[in-house]
């Protein structure tokens, strides 16, 4: 196996970051590991957002929302909102339209 599939992806996280560098993988991880164990889709419903729909528990939700509010804090063009809604659970991204680009890196791999 090689180390690559081991580093979390990091291309998502602009350069406008706050967020001290040490501490970026750690976050990109936390967001891969969301990912990677609760993810059951993802849509791009406008150039400027992206629905991720995750496994409907209160746990990934708790999860969910602590991630969406740290990481405005860092990042404070990106808006989360965490939809409980029907059994479903949602996380809305969306970032004003000179951010696309951190959005489109930001697509889960299993959707990209």
């Amino acid at each position: 196996m090689s180390t690559d599939a081991l580093e979390p992806r990091t291309e998502w996280v602009p350069q406008s970051c706050t967020l001290p560098t040490a501490e970026r993988p750690l976050r990109v991880a936390e967001f891969d590991e969301l990912f990677r164990t609760s993810l059951r889709g993802s849509e791009r419903i406008a150039p400027t957002c992206l629905r991720i729909t995750l496994d409907p528990t209160p746990e990934v939700a708790a999860r969910a929302a602590s991630l969406a509010f740290r990481e405005t804090g860092c990042c404070s063009f990106f808006t989360f909102a965490v939809v409980v809604t029907a059994g479903e659970l949602r996380l809305d991204v969306t970032v004003p339209a000179p951010h696309v680009d951190v959005l489109d890196a930001l697509v889960p791999e299993e959707s990209a």
